[in-house]
């Protein structure tokens, strides 16, 4: 655990303001849930809490199962992270933070799909051997809780017209609606 030195007074309805630069560096917006842990030695810890979290092995069975009978490298992700990955690097995405372009593609409530000409978009702050080739956000009860995201190796462009693209896409979407209904129930 790391000190910031800034020191906040809980008001009279037992209520703590979290700073800006903290909320902004932790990525913490309004509405999302917080899990409060203590222990023996007096400490409150706010934690971010991921609903999609809670089915992390499930996911991760999930996108290694598209990996194996698709051949798709997938990235599941909760609001801020990936959570699991299949086909590509577990230590390059595993638990890295999203790019602010696929906390786009969630706010956005639908697919994205590359089109030949578009501009790469990768699914973390640093650019990788990968880009996002197909993404749906996994959306329970209205909100969105994470998304599917199947990766291209840069420098193979794929033909709009190719019909594993067109599966591709249906895969995707068919894993983001399925995650989402596992949440729901």
């Amino acid at each position: 655990m790391k000190a910031t030195g800034i020191v906040r007074r809980i008001d009279d309805l037992g209520r703590v303001v979290i700073p800006k630069e903290i909320r902004r560096t932790m990525r913490i917006r309004e509405g999302d849930p917080l899990e409060i842990y203590t222990n023996r030695e007096g400490e409150v810890i706010f934690k971010k809490y991921s609903p999609i979290g809670e089915i992390t092995a499930f996911a991760a069975q999930y996108a290694e199962t598209l990996f194996r009978t698709a051949n798709l490298e997938v990235l599941i992700c909760d609001r801020d992270a990936v959570i699991a990955v299949s086909g590509v690097s577990k230590k390059e995405y595993l638990e890295h933070s999203l790019s602010r372009e696929i906390e786009n593609i969630m706010e956005a409530r639908g697919l994205y799909r590359y089109k030949n000409g578009d501009d790469l978009i990768y699914p973390l702050d640093t650019q990788s051997s990968h880009f996002v080739s197909c993404a749906m956000p996994i959306i329970t009860e209205g909100d969105v809780i994470g998304c599917v995201i199947s990766l291209s190796m840069c420098g193979k462009p794929r033909e709009e017209s190719d019909s594993a693209y067109e599966t591709e896409a249906k895969l995707v979407s068919t894993a983001a609606i399925f995650l989402g209904k596992q949440m729901e129930s």
